[in-house]
Protein backbone atom coordinates (compact mmCIF):
# COMPACT_ATOMS: atom_id res chain seq x y z
CA UNK A 1 0.00 0.00 0.00
CA UNK A 2 3.01 2.41 1.05
CA UNK A 3 4.59 1.99 -2.22
CA UNK A 4 1.37 2.18 -4.28
CA UNK A 5 0.61 5.85 -2.79
CA UNK A 6 4.24 7.14 -3.50
CA UNK A 7 3.60 6.31 -6.78
CA UNK A 8 0.51 7.93 -7.01
CA UNK A 9 1.95 10.91 -5.03
CA UNK A 10 5.53 11.11 -7.90
CA UNK A 11 3.42 10.82 -10.76
CA UNK A 12 0.72 13.51 -9.83
CA UNK A 13 4.02 15.68 -10.67
CA UNK A 14 5.63 13.67 -13.01
CA UNK A 15 2.74 13.26 -15.93
CA UNK A 16 2.24 16.63 -15.66
CA UNK A 17 5.47 18.36 -16.33
CA UNK A 18 5.98 15.57 -19.05
CA UNK A 19 3.07 16.48 -20.89
CA UNK A 20 3.89 20.18 -20.56
CA UNK A 21 7.43 19.65 -22.07
CA UNK A 22 6.52 17.36 -24.72
CA UNK A 23 3.01 18.28 -25.69
CA UNK A 24 1.36 21.49 -26.22
CA UNK A 25 1.09 24.11 -22.87
CA UNK A 26 -1.67 26.09 -21.65
CA UNK A 27 -2.31 29.66 -23.01
CA UNK A 28 -2.86 32.25 -21.20
CA UNK A 29 -6.89 32.36 -21.19
CA UNK A 30 -6.67 27.95 -20.21
CA UNK A 31 -4.21 29.24 -17.41
CA UNK A 32 -6.93 31.45 -15.97
CA UNK A 33 -9.39 29.06 -16.48
CA UNK A 34 -7.61 27.09 -14.44
CA UNK A 35 -6.95 29.59 -12.17
CA UNK A 36 -10.42 29.86 -11.03
CA UNK A 37 -11.05 26.49 -10.73
CA UNK A 38 -7.90 26.13 -8.41
CA UNK A 39 -9.53 28.50 -5.58
CA UNK A 40 -12.84 25.90 -5.33
CA UNK A 41 -10.19 22.97 -5.21
CA UNK A 42 -8.13 24.53 -2.57
CA UNK A 43 -10.84 25.38 -0.24
CA UNK A 44 -12.11 21.86 -0.73
CA UNK A 45 -8.82 19.88 0.25
CA UNK A 46 -9.11 22.65 3.45
CA UNK A 47 -12.63 21.69 3.95
CA UNK A 48 -11.88 18.13 3.64
CA UNK A 49 -8.90 17.99 5.77
CA UNK A 50 -10.61 19.93 8.51
CA UNK A 51 -13.97 17.97 8.62
CA UNK A 52 -12.09 14.62 8.19
CA UNK A 53 -9.90 15.34 11.14
CA UNK A 54 -12.70 16.76 13.44
CA UNK A 55 -15.65 13.88 12.91
CA UNK A 56 -13.14 10.84 11.69
CA UNK A 57 -15.47 10.66 8.91
CA UNK A 58 -12.66 10.05 5.82
CA UNK A 59 -15.28 10.18 3.36
CA UNK A 60 -15.39 14.20 2.65
CA UNK A 61 -13.86 13.76 -0.72
CA UNK A 62 -15.77 10.83 -1.46
CA UNK A 63 -19.07 13.30 -0.65
CA UNK A 64 -17.50 15.85 -3.49
CA UNK A 65 -16.14 13.68 -6.16
CA UNK A 66 -19.19 13.70 -8.10
CA UNK A 67 -20.23 17.55 -7.70
CA UNK A 68 -16.82 19.41 -8.26
CA UNK A 69 -16.68 18.45 -11.51
CA UNK A 70 -19.71 19.46 -12.15
CA UNK A 71 -19.04 23.44 -10.96
CA UNK A 72 -15.89 23.30 -12.44
CA UNK A 73 -17.04 22.16 -16.03
CA UNK A 74 -19.85 24.78 -16.02
CA UNK A 75 -17.95 27.83 -14.61
CA UNK A 76 -15.79 27.28 -17.41
CA UNK A 77 -18.23 27.24 -19.80
CA UNK A 78 -19.58 30.31 -18.25
CA UNK A 79 -16.68 31.89 -19.12
CA UNK A 80 -16.68 30.62 -22.90
CA UNK A 81 -19.76 32.25 -23.23
CA UNK A 82 -21.41 28.47 -23.55
CA UNK A 83 -19.55 27.38 -26.98
CA UNK A 84 -21.03 23.97 -28.54
CA UNK A 85 -19.01 21.59 -27.71
CA UNK A 86 -18.01 23.40 -23.94
CA UNK A 87 -21.50 23.30 -23.19
CA UNK A 88 -21.71 19.43 -24.65
CA UNK A 89 -18.95 18.26 -21.92
CA UNK A 90 -20.60 19.99 -19.29
CA UNK A 91 -23.78 18.52 -19.64
CA UNK A 92 -21.91 15.30 -19.91
CA UNK A 93 -20.33 15.41 -16.75
CA UNK A 94 -23.93 16.92 -15.26
CA UNK A 95 -25.20 13.17 -16.60
CA UNK A 96 -21.87 11.58 -14.84
CA UNK A 97 -22.04 13.66 -11.57
CA UNK A 98 -26.26 13.16 -11.29
CA UNK A 99 -25.42 9.15 -11.51
CA UNK A 100 -23.02 8.87 -8.98
CA UNK A 101 -24.34 11.11 -6.53
CA UNK A 102 -27.40 9.28 -6.80
CA UNK A 103 -25.58 6.00 -6.66
CA UNK A 104 -23.63 7.69 -2.95
CA UNK A 105 -26.34 8.64 -1.69
CA UNK A 106 -28.99 6.14 -1.63
CA UNK A 107 -25.87 4.36 0.71
CA UNK A 108 -25.92 6.55 3.00
CA UNK A 109 -23.45 9.13 2.30
CA UNK A 110 -25.10 12.51 2.41
CA UNK A 111 -26.44 14.00 6.02
CA UNK A 112 -27.97 17.31 6.03
CA UNK A 113 -25.21 17.97 8.06
CA UNK A 114 -23.02 16.95 5.50
CA UNK A 115 -19.55 16.20 7.14
CA UNK A 116 -21.75 13.14 8.45
CA UNK A 117 -22.79 10.13 6.58
CA UNK A 118 -21.71 6.58 6.05
CA UNK A 119 -17.83 6.41 5.64
CA UNK A 120 -16.45 4.17 2.43
CA UNK A 121 -15.49 1.07 4.23
CA UNK A 122 -12.15 0.88 3.18
CA UNK A 123 -10.75 3.89 4.93
CA UNK A 124 -11.67 2.07 7.91
CA UNK A 125 -9.85 -0.90 6.89
CA UNK A 126 -6.62 1.21 5.84
CA UNK A 127 -6.97 2.39 9.81
CA UNK A 128 -6.05 -0.85 10.90
CA UNK A 129 -2.91 -1.05 9.22
CA UNK A 130 0.26 -1.22 11.35
CA UNK A 131 1.61 1.38 9.38
CA UNK A 132 -1.34 4.17 10.74
CA UNK A 133 -1.57 2.92 14.37
CA UNK A 134 0.06 6.36 14.81
CA UNK A 135 -2.10 8.77 14.86
CA UNK A 136 0.14 11.20 13.27
CA UNK A 137 0.78 9.13 10.37
CA UNK A 138 -2.77 8.83 9.58
CA UNK A 139 -3.04 12.50 9.46
CA UNK A 140 -0.43 13.01 7.32
CA UNK A 141 -2.36 10.64 5.09
CA UNK A 142 -5.44 12.86 5.24
CA UNK A 143 -3.83 15.45 4.00
CA UNK A 144 -1.63 14.08 1.58
CA UNK A 145 -3.56 11.40 -0.13
CA UNK A 146 -7.20 11.59 0.79
CA UNK A 147 -7.64 15.89 1.13
CA UNK A 148 -4.88 16.88 -1.47
CA UNK A 149 -3.92 14.23 -3.99
CA UNK A 150 -7.55 13.06 -4.45
CA UNK A 151 -9.34 17.12 -5.11
CA UNK A 152 -5.89 17.99 -7.32
CA UNK A 153 -7.14 15.06 -9.35
CA UNK A 154 -10.23 15.50 -9.23
CA UNK A 155 -9.35 19.21 -10.91
CA UNK A 156 -6.87 17.52 -13.65
CA UNK A 157 -9.69 15.03 -15.13
CA UNK A 158 -12.05 18.03 -15.57
CA UNK A 159 -9.61 19.92 -16.94
CA UNK A 160 -9.95 18.53 -21.07
CA UNK A 161 -12.85 21.07 -21.14
CA UNK A 162 -10.09 23.77 -20.72
CA UNK A 163 -8.65 22.85 -24.03
CA UNK A 164 -11.52 22.61 -25.66
CA UNK A 165 -12.14 25.93 -24.13
CA UNK A 166 -12.54 28.74 -26.88
CA UNK A 167 -12.44 26.69 -29.94
CA UNK A 168 -14.87 25.37 -30.01
CA UNK A 169 -16.60 24.94 -33.89
CA UNK A 170 -20.17 26.31 -34.53
CA UNK A 171 -21.01 23.53 -37.22
CA UNK A 172 -21.13 19.60 -35.81
CA UNK A 173 -17.63 17.61 -35.90
CA UNK A 174 -18.17 13.41 -36.28
CA UNK A 175 -15.43 12.74 -33.93
CA UNK A 176 -16.34 14.34 -30.87
CA UNK A 177 -20.49 13.52 -31.30
CA UNK A 178 -18.81 9.61 -31.97
CA UNK A 179 -16.75 9.87 -28.83
CA UNK A 180 -19.74 11.90 -26.89
CA UNK A 181 -21.94 8.64 -27.77
CA UNK A 182 -19.18 6.33 -26.03
CA UNK A 183 -19.30 8.46 -23.35
CA UNK A 184 -23.00 7.85 -23.04
CA UNK A 185 -22.89 4.38 -23.28
CA UNK A 186 -19.97 3.52 -20.99
CA UNK A 187 -22.67 5.78 -18.40
CA UNK A 188 -24.85 3.37 -19.10
CA UNK A 189 -22.75 0.17 -18.22
CA UNK A 190 -21.28 1.62 -15.06
CA UNK A 191 -24.98 2.74 -14.19
CA UNK A 192 -26.15 -1.35 -15.38
CA UNK A 193 -23.11 -2.29 -13.23
CA UNK A 194 -23.31 -0.40 -10.38
CA UNK A 195 -27.08 -1.33 -10.06
CA UNK A 196 -26.44 -5.15 -10.32
CA UNK A 197 -24.22 -4.62 -6.95
CA UNK A 198 -26.67 -2.92 -5.36
CA UNK A 199 -29.50 -5.21 -6.33
CA UNK A 200 -27.41 -8.21 -4.81
CA UNK A 201 -25.74 -6.39 -1.86
CA UNK A 202 -29.35 -5.31 -1.08
CA UNK A 203 -31.09 -8.76 -1.68
CA UNK A 204 -28.30 -10.78 0.29
CA UNK A 205 -28.72 -8.25 3.55
CA UNK A 206 -32.41 -8.87 3.30
CA UNK A 207 -32.06 -12.31 4.21
CA UNK A 208 -29.66 -12.47 6.63
CA UNK A 209 -32.10 -9.76 8.30
CA UNK A 210 -35.25 -12.25 7.75
CA UNK A 211 -33.31 -15.44 8.37
CA UNK A 212 -33.93 -16.70 4.93
CA UNK A 213 -31.78 -19.46 3.48
CA UNK A 214 -28.87 -17.15 1.33
CA UNK A 215 -28.70 -19.87 -1.25
CA UNK A 216 -27.41 -18.26 -4.38
CA UNK A 217 -26.15 -15.53 -2.27
CA UNK A 218 -24.03 -16.93 -0.46
CA UNK A 219 -20.84 -17.07 -1.28
CA UNK A 220 -21.15 -12.85 -0.56
CA UNK A 221 -20.54 -11.19 -3.51
CA UNK A 222 -22.11 -10.10 -7.43
CA UNK A 223 -20.58 -12.40 -9.98
CA UNK A 224 -23.75 -12.44 -12.58
CA UNK A 225 -24.95 -9.94 -15.31
CA UNK A 226 -21.48 -7.65 -16.31
CA UNK A 227 -19.70 -8.54 -13.40
CA UNK A 228 -19.42 -12.76 -14.60
CA UNK A 229 -17.29 -10.89 -17.70
CA UNK A 230 -15.09 -8.54 -15.46
CA UNK A 231 -14.65 -8.04 -11.87
CA UNK A 232 -15.12 -4.39 -11.65
CA UNK A 233 -17.22 -3.86 -14.52
CA UNK A 234 -18.49 -0.25 -12.69
CA UNK A 235 -14.24 0.72 -12.63
CA UNK A 236 -13.64 -0.52 -15.99
CA UNK A 237 -16.26 1.92 -17.58
CA UNK A 238 -15.39 5.11 -14.90
CA UNK A 239 -11.93 4.57 -16.35
CA UNK A 240 -13.18 4.95 -20.10
CA UNK A 241 -15.58 7.86 -19.53
CA UNK A 242 -12.80 9.73 -18.29
CA UNK A 243 -10.42 9.10 -21.27
CA UNK A 244 -13.78 9.55 -23.60
CA UNK A 245 -13.65 12.60 -21.98
CA UNK A 246 -10.08 13.40 -22.91
CA UNK A 247 -10.21 12.60 -26.49
CA UNK A 248 -13.14 14.77 -26.56
CA UNK A 249 -10.79 18.06 -25.91
CA UNK A 250 -8.03 16.95 -27.94
CA UNK A 251 -10.50 16.31 -30.68
CA UNK A 252 -11.91 19.63 -30.47
CA UNK A 253 -8.73 21.48 -30.29
CA UNK A 254 -7.16 19.09 -32.90
CA UNK A 255 -3.76 18.30 -30.47
CA UNK A 256 -4.39 14.56 -29.78
CA UNK A 257 -1.59 15.17 -26.59
CA UNK A 258 -1.63 17.74 -24.71
CA UNK A 259 -1.42 18.79 -21.19
CA UNK A 260 -4.53 17.67 -19.43
CA UNK A 261 -3.70 14.12 -20.41
CA UNK A 262 -2.03 13.98 -16.58
CA UNK A 263 -5.60 13.82 -15.18
CA UNK A 264 -6.79 10.39 -17.02
CA UNK A 265 -3.85 8.93 -16.91
CA UNK A 266 -3.75 9.47 -12.91
CA UNK A 267 -6.76 8.38 -12.67
CA UNK A 268 -6.14 4.96 -14.16
CA UNK A 269 -3.31 4.30 -11.82
CA UNK A 270 -5.91 5.52 -9.02
CA UNK A 271 -8.00 3.06 -10.48
CA UNK A 272 -5.09 0.09 -10.24
CA UNK A 273 -4.52 0.99 -6.68
CA UNK A 274 -8.19 0.98 -5.74
CA UNK A 275 -9.04 -2.38 -7.14
CA UNK A 276 -5.81 -3.93 -5.77
CA UNK A 277 -6.78 -2.59 -2.26
CA UNK A 278 -10.64 -3.89 -2.67
CA UNK A 279 -9.83 -7.70 -4.07
CA UNK A 280 -7.50 -8.05 -0.83
CA UNK A 281 -10.27 -7.42 1.44
CA UNK A 282 -13.12 -9.29 -1.04
CA UNK A 283 -10.26 -12.17 -0.77
CA UNK A 284 -10.04 -12.05 3.08
CA UNK A 285 -14.31 -11.93 3.01
CA UNK A 286 -15.16 -14.35 0.71
CA UNK A 287 -13.42 -18.22 0.37
CA UNK A 288 -14.87 -17.79 -3.51
CA UNK A 289 -13.04 -14.92 -4.05
CA UNK A 290 -9.56 -15.85 -5.23
CA UNK A 291 -11.36 -18.32 -7.40
CA UNK A 292 -13.49 -15.26 -9.15
CA UNK A 293 -9.85 -13.91 -9.33
CA UNK A 294 -8.57 -16.80 -11.43
CA UNK A 295 -10.83 -17.23 -13.95
CA UNK A 296 -12.37 -13.40 -14.68
CA UNK A 297 -10.25 -10.69 -15.74
CA UNK A 298 -10.54 -7.09 -13.69
CA UNK A 299 -11.21 -4.21 -16.37
CA UNK A 300 -11.53 -6.25 -19.59
CA UNK A 301 -12.90 -10.05 -19.96
CA UNK A 302 -10.69 -12.64 -20.03
CA UNK A 303 -11.34 -14.87 -22.92
CA UNK A 304 -10.68 -17.92 -23.10
CA UNK A 305 -9.63 -19.89 -26.26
Amino acid sequence: MKKTVNFLLATVVLVPIAAWFFGTRPEENQIQLIQSCAWITLGSILYCFVAGELTGNNSQVDKLWSLLPIIYVWMVAKQVNYEPYVSLMAILVSLWGARLTYNFSRRGAYRLKFWQGEEDYRWSVLRQKPMFQKKWRWTLFNLGFICVYQNLLILLFTLPIVVAAGRSKTEPDLIPLLLAFSFLVLLWIEYTADQEQYDFQTEKHRRKNSGEPLDSYAHGFVRTGMWAFVRHPNYAAEQGIWISFYLIGAAVSGEWFNWSIAGCVLLLLLFRGSADFSESISAGKYPEYKNYISTVGRFLPRWKG
